[in-house]
């Protein structure tokens, strides 16, 4: 397995003089050594994996040095309109190593919303044109690869891509101290069972990636809750609110709940401006919002250094509330809500953190949708 101490040596004998990314739990150990021993100037955690290389970007051309983005393979897409209009040879030229989690790779078991993101993860980086290597957890072979792909992006001023297969990397030899619990918050998956009891039985439920479907998921399990009113996002991070906005404007009858994370709103951030700029009466957009990136390692997010409540305010929503952290005020937030014209906007800061033996859905995505969809044309009102 890889050192990450040694690795991140190897790329600052390389130069890399600054990382920015998306945290990646194939990434994990790697993410947590940088976040405890690079400065706020040298480690970035970023919006979206496209604003990474943005912002790397912006890092070349003040320094012409050679930034390191971190991502997983599903971020991809978010990084193809920069990687092809702003870095590529043919554009700007802009010289950077990228790192990135080969999730669902073939005959690697994994989630089956990576499966096809891993199939075609290495025929998209040859379609892109992007030399990449492979780190198989080979410490001297990482060593090796790392030096070519560096020497490939100054070469052809442009990416070039390290493909981490999982296990790869092993423990951390550092860690920031973990974030602080609010002895007035509640867990996560406590909040999110005050919801679905506050909730009628008619509410449509979209939830997004990460915990908050799972917890969602075994939820309804435990308490023998219907679940085919639940939408489980299990991929596309950062979208749930606007599959719910979708969904709401085709079915402006139906209470519609989007169960979003601080992580998941802020990918996508502009999303809130339209879904706050309609008319959708029954609309409620949950922020279970914790501070960091729960499901990946426990990374910071900005989630406690902005307002989710003002950006909702400027963005149109016609009601919003929070951030409240105790059960009490949940309770009386969430009863107000469904009195309120939408859309609506709540904010509930929550303690990080999962239980170890959190499950997950046993149905496919697909047989979810299926689910999803009869029960939404059997309900016509």
């Amino acid at each position: 397995m890889i050192s990450p101490q040694a690795f991140y040596h190897v790329l600052t004998s390389l130069g890399v003089n600054c990382v920015v990314g998306v945290p990646d739990s194939l990434l994990k150990p790697f993410c947590a050594y940088i976040e405890a021993v690079l400065p706020a100037e040298r480690h970035l955690i970023a919006a979206n994996e496209g604003t990474a290389v943005a912002i790397a970007s912006g890092v070349h051309l003040a320094t012409g040095g050679l930034p390191l983005v971190y991502l997983q393979n599903s971020g991809l897409g978010n990084t193809l309109n920069p990687l092809l209009s702003l870095a590529d040879p043919q554009v700007y030229g802009i010289p950077l190593l990228l790192l990135v989690g080969w999730r669902g790779e073939p005959g690697v078991k994994d989630e089956p919303q990576h499966s096809k993101q891993g199939a075609v993860t290495p025929a998209l980086l040859t379609a892109l044109d992007i030399p990449y290597a492979i780190l198989d957890g080979d410490p001297s072979a990482a060593e090796h690869h790392a030096h070519a792909m560096a020497a490939q992006a100054r070469q052809r001023s442009g990416p070039a891509v390290l493909l981490a297969r999982q296990g790869v990397f092993a423990a951390s030899e550092a860690r920031r101290p973990p974030r602080a619990s609010d002895p007035e918050a509640l867990s996560r998956e406590h909040a999110i069972e005050l919801i679905t009891a506050t909730l009628p039985e008619t509410a449509i439920v979209v939830a997004t990636t990460g915990h908050i479907s799972r917890e969602l998921y075994e939820q309804r399990r435990r308490l023998q809750q219907d679940p085919s009113g639940d939408f489980l996002t299990v991929g596309s991070m950062g979208h749930a609110s606007q599959i719910a906005l979708g969904i709401a404007l085709m079915r402006p009858d139906r209470r519609v709940v989007c169960l979003d994370g601080d992580g998941a709103a802020l990918m996508h951030l502009g999303g809130l401006a339209t879904l706050g700029t309609r008319d959708l009466p029954y609309l409620v957009h949950i922020v279970l919002n914790n501070g960091v990136h729960d499901s990946v390692g426990g990374q910071p997010t900005v989630g406690f250094e902005i307002q989710f409540t003002a950006i909702a305010r400027a963005c149109g929503y016609r009601q919003v509330y929070g951030p409240v952290r105790s059960e009490a005020d949940i309770r009386q937030t969430l009863t107000q809500t469904l009195t309120a014209r939408g859309p609506v906007l709540v904010e509930i800061r929550v303690n990080p953190g999962a239980r170890a033996d959190l499950g997950r859905p046993q149905e496919t995505p697909a047989e979810n949708k299926v689910q999803f969809m009869q029960r939404l044309r059997a309900q016509s009102v």
